[in-house]
């Protein structure tokens, strides 16, 4: 009878799982996709960490929030490609032809434009910070850095983006705080 009830608590645990995929999957791509940059690494970020998060998952159901392991994963991974990739330039379309993803129009398309082209490591401080409302201490955690480094990066960041994005929308944003 064991076996039996082993199998059911299996087939259970499935049903549990795939029903987090459907109810959180959009949100977790909006997040790989804030994170990353792109659609294609918010798509694989998503998969390598739902992989995670099924191998985990026996220990995950009893928990509230199985969504934040799959965040933090995510970050982690995204963190990990970044140290993997330090000095490559990885490109998704050929140099012969140029591509622009559709992108929201006016003031904050620089902004989402500069956000693009700040270092992985910048971005993630901001994401994190900005998106996912972390303060510093958890940021250190998430990305297995000191509170300094998560400081310096948001700072010099946060810097690079005021430098490109047009002045009179930055004084529309100074203004909204």
């Amino acid at each position: 009878m064991e076996g039996i009830d082993g199998r059911l608590e299996q087939v259970d645990g499935d049903a549990r799982f795939a029903e987090f995929v459907a109810e959180r999957g959009e949100a977790l791509m909006r997040y790989g996709y804030v994170l990353a940059g792109n659609p294609h690494d918010a798509a694989d970020l998503v998969q390598e960490a739902l992989l995670k998060v099924r191998a985990a998952w026996p220990r995950l159901r009893s928990k509230d929030n199985p969504e934040s392991y799959a965040r933090t994963t995510m970050a982690r991974l995204h963190i990990a490609a970044w140290r993997r990739r330090r000095r490559e330039q990885l490109t998704w379309e050929p140099p012969d032809r140029e591509h622009r993803d559709a992108l929201p129009s006016g003031d904050e398309r620089a902004m989402w434009l500069a956000l693009s082209g700040l270092p992985r490591k910048q971005r993630a401080v901001l994401v994190l910070r900005y998106y996912e409302q972390l303060d510093d201490a958890e940021i250190a955690k998430v990305l297995g850095v000191s509170r300094g480094t998560v400081r310096s990066q948001a700072s010099r960041a946060l810097d690079k983006l005021r430098a490109a994005v047009p002045a009179e929308w930055s004084a529309v944003g100074e203004g909204a705080r």
